[in-house]
């Protein structure tokens, strides 16, 4: 059994998680910080790379397989390859395979410890799914879709997340010229509250029409998108928030 999510291939992932969501079922879901199927069905399937369909389909037909109350793909086996995944990993316990899980969205460096039986305190569900929308399923979806958009056709797009420069994705047009910017936000309804940093802010605001805020929504049911430019000076409204933070260190005397 392969723990290591580096190790996994990246179409296994996609097969573990319909595994843990029919396995699981709702306290899979509850475990992970979903409210419905639909809504992992759409976080997964972005950041996998897949049809959020693919994963509904994954966990219908490992259905039959347990004792839920859905009868899934009951009139046809699963494929060869996806039993050999079930009988590999069909033991694991809740904690470890929703650890497991989680790992898929996260390309920490600690990683592994998402899915060491005891490795002290795990993030909250509902903080993870939160994380996932807002994040990593935001931003795959943005790289699914940008060809589609007239502002960025030909575009070169750069991923620009680990960077630190202020937004998501530098796109580059092909015929030269000066780049854009784009910073993705992602909605699990199809509205709410969005926040930039200030570095975000500082490069929307020198950046100007060259910024756009690209902002899915409505992950609970179907995603769809929002582009924004120049979000500083267009139909969005901004105001200041200071939080004060709390910084721990433990000293002592040598």
């Amino acid at each position: 059994m392969i723990l290591d999510p580096h190790e996994i291939p990246q179409g296994n992932k996609g097969v573990l998680t319909g595994l843990y969501l029919s396995k699981f079922d709702k306290a899979g879901l509850r475990k992970l910080g979903f409210g419905s199927f639909v809504e992992a069905f759409n976080a997964f399937g972005y950041t996998l790379g897949l049809k959020p369909a693919s994963i509904k389909g994954y966990r219908d037909e490992f259905d039959p397989l347990f004792p839920n109350k859905r009868r899934g793909w009951h009139q046809r086996p699963p494929h060869n390859y996806r039993l050999r995944i079930f009988d590999e990993y069909k033991d694991l316990d809740i904690e470890t395979f929703a650890g497991l899980i989680r790992s898929f969205a996260d390309d920490d460096e600690n990683i592994l410890s998402e899915v060491q039986p005891k490795a002290g305190k795990r993030e909250g569900g509902e903080i993870f799914a939160k994380r996932l929308i807002t994040g990593l399923a935001a931003e795959r979806y943005f790289e699914s879709t940008h060809l589609r958009l007239a502002e960025f056709k030909d575009c070169v797009i750069q991923n620009t997340t680990r960077l630190g420069c202020g937004y998501d994705f530098r796109l580059q047009p092909q015929s030269g010229g000066n780049f854009f910017a784009v910073e993705v936000k992602g909605l699990k309804e199809k509205s709410g509250s969005i926040s930039l940093t200030p570095k975000e802010y500082e490069m929307a605001k020198s950046l100007a029409n060259r910024f756009f805020l690209f902002v899915v929504k409505n992950f609970r049911e179907k995603p769809y998108h929002e582009l924004y430019q120049n979000p500083l000076a267009g139909a969005l409204s901004f105001r200041r928030k200071e939080t004060p933070t709390v910084q721990i260190s433990w000293l002592s005397s040598v």
